[in-house]
């Protein structure tokens, strides 16, 4: 059972920027497409960006520019840098590893298997 645990989150303004990040329990990169998701109350959960294992990378058209995921997998640490923050960033950040293509667990969050137990981002105007 893969465990992940995520940190970096915080209460910032308007412009700033964060770095999350993720420590897994074991490599996960060889053998999982690892990526960020969001929950924001009264929505549903959206998957942010995700990388697979050979280093590709995909990102929601809003974040985009915005924020970059990369991993170390030296360290079994995932990241997500997040600059340019807006208020509709806000949300919990949640780390996530699954089987599936990195592509469809952008569009598919139901398909992850493995969840951290999340970390919150608030950006104020």
């Amino acid at each position: 059972q893969v465990q992940l645990v995520e940190s970096g989150g915080g209460s910032l303004q308007t412009g700033g920027s964060l770095r999350l990040s993720c420590a897994a329990s074991e490599n996960t990169y060889s053998r999982y497409s690892m990526g960020w998701f969001r929950l924001t109350p009264g929505k549903e959960r959206e998957g942010v960006a995700v990388i697979d294992s050979d280093g590709s990378t995909f990102y929601v058209d809003s974040v985009k520019g915005r924020f970059t995921i990369s991993q170390d997998t030296a360290k079994n640490t995932l990241y997500l840098k997040m600059n340019s923050l807006k208020p509709e960033d806000t949300s919990m950040y949640y780390c996530a590893a699954g089987r599936a293509a990195a592509w469809w667990l952008l569009q598919h969050p139901e398909h992850v298997g493995h969840w951290g137990q999340g970390t919150q981002v608030t950006v104020s105007s």
